[in-house]
């Protein structure tokens, strides 16, 4: 029997399901050492198709699989786009390729060149972008995108090595560079660079994760409908600027995580890998299994041999040729079942093996843990799985899918149903705290209070939903407003309460950390393509006259706090109080007390329990002035504690809609 099910009672019923597939994962692994030597070596597809330099030969080899194909033919600037001048000769197993020798193409396919290949299939003739082309581009006037020949006269020399984590935990700011600039525009990969990093360095984090990496013809997406896997998106600068913004970042000491979209993309003819070679099962699922029906998008199929290696030589190529540190896996539950996770209630262990379960996705995610971690054993995985799958950030060995984290999407869900459908007198402290804990053993969980979705129009942030409408006129110094101060309040509550309990990682989007005011609304002809709502209002928590100021100075203290007490790498927390009718929340995790009065009443004199003796300073506060609060507790009071009998207590000033953190010093 596994580990997995023996350290897990829940799922000896299926422990016949579990072996199963870790047999499927191993007699695949196998078959691929057996057939190519190793996983890294079945994962250098982009190293034979494409554009590669033939350093013998003196030129370059352009090759294609595109086994349904009748034609197929190399066109561009650099021909006049003559559509059949330069045919590729088909060499079998699907495989077209044709060389282009300096002598002949030196002078006309130079860097920066556009082309495209024209397919001859059974649907038709069409030009097409080239499978792995790394450089896409968009004409301004037509719209149309073209490939781009990339082979830059200066490659881009690394400066830095990737920092590792040590004792800390990972905190990850989650960023999009197109928006991260204040002014109406597309930002660049040099803005952020210049501009972003030393933010989020400045505020505590040591990673971030960037969204819309991979090419996608759709701004508004937000990167999430991939067309071209091996380009980075040109509407935010060169590949080299790119390898630049990630060399940046390591050498201020911070991780650069990739969104992976490995989960579906782009139905789009013209730009994306459907129907490439004529048929709708090159890459992708045939007739209805093939669709996405909630998405508009393409399904792979991960059963296939040539779609695994196209997906696992993608891993390699973000983390070989970008030097990334990890990824987040995007829409890991659509990918992990047939019918994508929708509706899907997990109340049995069976329906994370029954035939509901994409066994062959499963297995492709099982090898990309593992190539990952082979090429770079610090690198991080994390699943973004609502189902929350059996033994998901287990070892492989053990039975697991080789993860290192998964998303805590319960959480942000939890405090929308809170904030959105129960008043105050409703909440409830023992759902507050057991919904923060609820996690699968060993399952080592990012924590996250609200999504990048929360933020996009048709849905509110965390600080919108407090604050409302007087974010606009109320946020002022000089402007008093309860419904300000009871915003600011909860949400650095809410914060607090989610990192400390949620996980072992945590996670922040750009601008929520602050309370950033404006939806995300992409340039779209509803609004006028306006870019208006597709940026980050930077000068709001830099100006020292507005209250966003003390949500961004608590979130840099909050994360300095937990680095400096290491609470995340510490047991889980133990529930000390559940005061339902006062609404306070007391726990202990390491040598740490928090109490947390989520209720309108402050309470002088207030005992809660603790398990040891001794005397108790604050060390946290979010009613510190600083931060927005109104000084009401005087940091600088020793708390002692009272032992009667076997019952250790302390009495404390108990602040209404404050979080205080105490530690035991003696």
């Amino acid at each position: 029997m596994l580990p997995l099910v023996t350290n897990d009672p829940w799922l000896t019923p299926v422990s016949n399901a579990v072996d199963a597939r870790h047999n499927r994962y191993e007699e695949r692994l196998h078959g691929i050492i057996n057939r190519y030597g190793s996983l890294k070596t079945f994962a250098s597809a982009h190293q034979f198709l494409g554009f590669n330099y033939d350093k013998r030969r003196h030129g370059w080899w352009y090759r294609e699989w595109a086994p349904a194909a009748h034609y197929l033919s190399l066109m561009g600037d650099f021909n006049h786009w003559n559509r059949y001048e330069f045919p590729l000769e088909n060499i079998g197993n699907g495989i077209w390729e044709i060389f282009l020798p300096d002598s002949e193409f030196g002078e006309t396919l130079v860097h920066g060149s556009k082309l495209k290949v024209l397919v001859q299939s059974q649907i038709g003739e069409h030009e097409r972008i080239p499978v792995y082309i790394k450089r896409v581009i968009q004409d301004e006037g037509t719209k149309d995108y073209d490939a781009q020949f990339w082979n830059p006269p200066t490659p881009y020399i690394y400066k830095h090595s990737a920092p590792q984590l040590k004792n800390e935990p990972l905190l990850i700011y989650e960023a999009h560079v197109g928006m991260a600039q204040e002014e109406g525009k597309v930002g660049s990969y040099k803005e952020f660079t210049e501009n972003i990093l030393p933010r989020i360095k400045a505020d505590g984090y040591n990673a971030i994760q960037l969204m819309a990496i991979a090419e996608h013809p759709y701004y508004g997406s937000f990167g999430y409908h991939v067309s071209n896997f091996f380009a980075p998106s040109s509407r935010f600068g060169t590949p080299e600027e790119l390898k630049e913004l990630i060399d940046t970042a390591h050498g201020m000491g911070l991780l650069v995580i990739m969104d992976m979209v490995h989960s579906h993309t782009v139905k789009n003819v013209r730009e994306g890998i459907n129907l490439f070679d004529g048929t709708d099962f090159q890459y992708l699922h045939a007739g209805a299994r093939g669709n996405h029906n909630l998405w508009g998008s393409k399904l792979f199929d991960y059963g296939k041999e040539e779609t695994l290696q196209f997906l696992l030589s993608n891993v390699r190529y973000w983390l070989e040729d970008f030097r990334f540190d990890g990824f987040r896996f995007d829409g890991v539950t659509s990918m992990l079942y047939l019918d994508h996770g929708e509706g899907l209630v997990i109340d049995d262990p069976w329906k994370y093996f029954n035939d509901n379960v994409d066994k062959d996705a499963v297995t492709y995610l099982q090898l990309a843990n593992t190539l990952c971690h082979e090429m770079n054993p610090h690198a991080i995985t994390i699943a973004e799985d609502v189902s929350g799958m059996a033994g998901i950030c287990h070892p492989i060995a053990d039975g697991g899918m080789g993860f290192d984290y998964r998303l805590g999407m319960g959480e942000p869900d939890f405090w929308i149903k809170v904030l959105k459908d129960q008043p105050e007198e409703q909440w409830n402290m023992n759902e507050f705290f057991f919904t923060m804990t609820n996690h699968q053993p060993q399952t080592k969980t990012v924590a996250y209070a609200e999504s990048h979705d929360q933020a996009l129009v048709g849905d509110q942030t965390i600080a919108f939903r407090l604050i409302g409408g007087e974010m606009y006129h109320a946020m002022s110094m000089d402007t008093p407003s309860m419904t300000v101060d009871r915003g600011i309040a909860l949400h650095k509550m809410i914060r607090l309460f989610t990192l400390t309990l949620g996980g072992e990682a945590w996670l922040n989007f750009m601008g929520n950390e602050f309370g950033h005011p404006e939806w995300i609304d992409f340039p779209r002809e509803g609004n006028n393509w306006s870019y208006q709502f597709a940026r980050r209002q930077w000068s709001l928590v830099d100006n020292p006259n507005l209250k966003y100021r003390f949500m961004g100075a608590f979130d840099k203290a909050m994360l300095g706090f937990v680095k400096s007490h290491i609470v995340m790498n510490a047991l889980p927390a133990w529930l000390l109080l559940a005061d339902e009718m006062n609404k306070t929340v007391v726990y202990e995790r390491g040598n740490l007390i928090f109490v947390f009065n989520w209720g309108s009443h402050s309470i002088p004199d207030y005992r809660i329990p603790v398990r040891q003796t001794g005397d108790y300073r604050i060390v946290l506060t979010t009613d510190d002035k600083d931060f927005g609060g109104f000084g009401n507790i005087d940091v600088n009071t020793k708390f002692p504690s009272d032992k009667q009998g076997d019952t250790i207590t302390m009495k404390v000033y108990n602040v209404s809609r404050v979080a205080t953190v105490y530690l035991r010093f003696g």
